[in-house]
């Protein structure tokens, strides 16, 4: 996928969770379970407030914000730079 945020935008791809039991069996999704707001950066924009972010950190963003974009299988988020709440080193 070849997308360049603008701005004060990051691009992510949405990382996915998959539960195992202690033996290794993948449990199937429930719809009781919220989906964690994890993803992996992708793609920085040029704004003056990215200092902080680099392609391929993990980060933790808002509930319910970005725009997603779909890519085939993959899941993708462009977000603003004050929905991204932290980064997990």
């Amino acid at each position: 996928m070849n997308i360049r945020p603008i701005g004060e935008r990051v691009l992510i791809k949405l990382v996915k969770v998959e539960e195992k039991t202690a033996s290794g069996i993948i449990l199937p999704g429930t719809g009781d379970k919220e989906k964690p707001n994890l993803g992996e950066v992708v793609a920085v924009g040029k704004g003056e407030k990215l200092s902080d972010i680099k392609v391929g950190e993990k980060v933790v963003y808002a509930k319910f914000s970005g725009t997603e974009i779909k890519d085939g299988e993959e899941k993708y988020l462009i977000l603003n730079i004050e929905d991204v709440l932290a980064v997990i080193e």
